[in-house]
């Protein structure tokens, strides 16, 4: 079967899917990959013969049924093949985040008693090496590219291209062990473990089984009429569920091709070669192309500025309803028709989007305004809720009712209910078996009869969207009663290219105040043009002109705020800039960069209490990770700067009381 088909039948695992794609549809590319500038490419036939050479070559190494089987690198096609492989031994693979610390890495290695490693290079082995010792479950590791690896003579290192070849020696002496061994697995097996970001805690391992991921794969295929001729660019974490539903169970359910970009510093570039049809980014990707985009438009000509400007005004007026075949009078359509020659379609091409049919944002909450700035480009972006435990999709919006603030309806074979104190819950095929090893939480997470405990708060509307409020547990409430919603504000400051990240704070305050961190980029480039001098990202942050930079995108948030009935009483009163990034490195963020607030409040308490007392400044001296893992000394002396607050509306002075409900 293909074509504008999924595969269906009795294909319940991944190397199962893999057999068939290869009978169906042998000669068409199911992987690409550039390197050293050059795209290479692979059929489903020649992936086929890769998996199975790599599986029974881990086979010969050792590998077993059960067995926990770590992968980490870039994205890759011999690592993707490689989780396959793993599966068709019955195997378990536990991806493992490439930019991880080697102690993260240690925790994942004890607690998954992970018996083999499947790695891309000198840097991961090094990392390995260095927990060997703490992790005696580890027999082996396998890398990929022997780069440096020369003087590396440990028997437990093995280059994957060797074992490969044992693998087809192990094949030749064993011709029915492969297919023998995928026959062994069903769709009720374990397809994967995988490791939650750990926001508020020790990361836990969330079991997925086949089932979840190719009936919740297939969902997805059929909602969004995917075929074997999307093109999809992977260069997210491959120990993230999204990748594990976008680049390998709807590639494997549809058959289309899977391309892996050079290098992390290249994937602009790489997307606008491949052009996808099919994308998934989470908001921090979308914040940062429109940073770039704001860039280069404040770097352009007066004409060309007051051109993009003049347009994006249309865009933002008619661009949504052209985008959902809504009535527009003809003159709108005739000005967006000619913005889209001379500022849309020329900026969805710089930016690699052109081809895009579908596109997708989860993780966390986008901005509104940054939502609708796609859109009204013409990219068909929705927005899913999505998590780990429900192999990713939850609700995602239905064509023709794309709403900016609102997560979609519920996915095909999705339940969605809020619970009596707010909470959002669901139900699915996509619903995960067990935290590993944790059966408390396993528990607390989700009932006997399979619905699943969110922790985010939200309500379902009229027309049956779920709208998301924040997590249950940021959300609360000042001293006057006022909603404090952190991550809705902070999606706001974020919307503006000079801001990277925000943590805000108000509960049980009297007034919300934040932290900013500023975009060094973004910010640098402004700086530039002003002739402004600066030493790196502490020397700028900082500077006076900055904080009046930033304070006038807290004015604007502030004026956003003062219209909304139920948020106007949490403007933005007092913020600073901080001294760094705030850096995963440091405990501060999630591999997925998701704040970690209890951190966050900890580390800076005594900036917190500055920001609530009468001080317009506070010194601080703070330890920071280097990329090289090499650990030193900030000291710095932080302005406080007092926010310009708008006047509330004569219509929103009633809410806070009401809001809170």
């Amino acid at each position: 079967m293909t074509g504008d088909k999924p595969i269906s039948g009795n294909f319940d695992t991944f190397p199962k899917l893999l057999a068939e794609n290869a009978r169906l549809r042998g000669d068409k590319p199911a992987s690409r990959e550039k390197d050293f500038g050059i795209w290479l490419s692979w059929t489903w036939g020649q992936v086929a013969e890769e998996v199975r050479a790599i599986a029974c070559g881990l086979a010969a190494l050792g590998v077993k049924r059960g067995d926990k089987v770590t992968i980490c690198g870039d994205n890759r096609p011999h690592l993707y093949w490689s989780m396959t492989a793993v599966q068709a031994l019955g195997a378990i693979p536990v991806p493992v985040y490439q930019d991880s610390v080697a102690d993260e890495m240690l925790y994942i290695y004890e607690h998954a008693e992970a018996k083999f490693a499947i790695v891309e290079n000198q840097e991961q082995v090094d990392k390995l090496l260095e927990i060997r010792d703490r992790a005696p479950a580890l027999e082996h590791i396998v890398y990929k590219f022997p780069r440096g690896m020369r003087d590396y003579d440990q028997p437990f290192l093995h280059l994957l291209a060797d074992i490969e070849d044992r693998g087809r020696a192990f094949d030749g002496e064993n011709p029915d062990f492969y297919q023998s061994s995928v026959a062994q697995s069903t769709g009720a097996d374990t397809a994967i473990m995988l490791y939650t970001s750990g926001t508020t805690g020790r990361p836990k391992g969330v079991i997925l089984s086949f089932d979840n991921l190719i009936i919740t794969g297939r969902n997805g295929v059929i909602r969004e009429n995917l075929t074997e001729d999307e093109d999809m660019l992977a260069y997210l974490p491959m120990a993230w569920i999204g990748d594990n539903i976008f680049s390998i169970a709807q590639a494997y359910v549809t058959g289309f091709c899977v391309s892996c970009p050079e290098s992390s510093e290249t994937v602009l570039e790489d997307l606008r070669e491949i052009g996808p049809t099919y994308f998934f980014a989470p908001p921090r990707i979308y914040e940062s192309l429109l940073t770039t985009v704001m860039i280069r438009i404040e770097d352009a000509a007066r004409i060309k500025q007051r051109m993009f400007h003049y347009f994006m005004g249309v865009a933002r007026r008619v661009g949504m309803d052209i985008l959902d075949a809504k009535p527009v009078p003809l003159g709108d359509r005739l000005l967006y028709w000619l913005g889209n020659i001379l500022v849309y379609a020329p900026l969805k091409n710089v930016l690699g989007l052109s081809k895009v049919r579908v596109a997708y944002t989860a993780g966390e909450a986008i901005g509104p305004d940054i939502f609708i700035f796609y859109r009204s480009l013409g990219l068909n972006l929705k927005q899913m809720y999505a998590s780990t435990e429900a192999s990713v999709f939850i609700t995602i919006h239905p064509d023709g009712d794309v709403r900016p603030d609102t997560s979609g309806t519920p996915a095909i074979d999705v339940e969605v209910k809020i619970a009596d104190d707010g909470e959002v819950m669901f139900r699915s095929p996509g619903v995960f078996q067990a935290y590993y090893k944790n059966d408390e939480e396993t528990r607390s997470t989700k009932t006997e009869d399979g619905w699943v405990h969110t922790g985010d708060a939200g309500f379902l509307d009229d027309e049956g969207h779920l709208h998301i409020i924040d997590r249950s547990k940021d959300v609360g409430k000042m001293t006057d009663g006022t909603m404090f919603a952190p991550k809705f504000i902070e999606n706001k400051l974020k919307f503006f290219p000079h801001i990277k990240e925000a943590v805000t704070f108000g509960d049980d305050r009297d007034y919300v105040a934040a932290f900013i961190n500023i975009d060094l980029e973004s910010v640098g480039n402004w700086a530039e043009r002003r002739n402004l001098a600066y030493m790196g990202y502490t020397d700028l942050a900082g500077q006076e002109p900055v904080y009046k930079l930033i304070s006038e995108c807290v004015a604007q948030v502030n004026a956003d705020l003062a219209a909304d009935p139920h948020l106007a009483g949490s403007q933005i009163k007092r913020f600073l800039i901080l001294h760094k990034e705030l850096d995963a490195d440091d405990g501060e963020l999630t591999r997925t960069r998701k704040v970690r607030r209890a951190i966050v409040a900890e580390k800076y308490a005594d900036l917190i209490d500055a920001l609530y007392s009468d001080k317009d400044h506070c010194p601080i001296e703070a330890e920071v990770t280097f990329e090289d893992g090499r650990t030193g000394i900030i000291n710095a002396d932080l302005r406080i700067w007092q926010a310009p607050l708008s006047e509330p509306r004569a219509d929103s002075r009633s809410a806070p009381a009401e809001a809170a409900e």
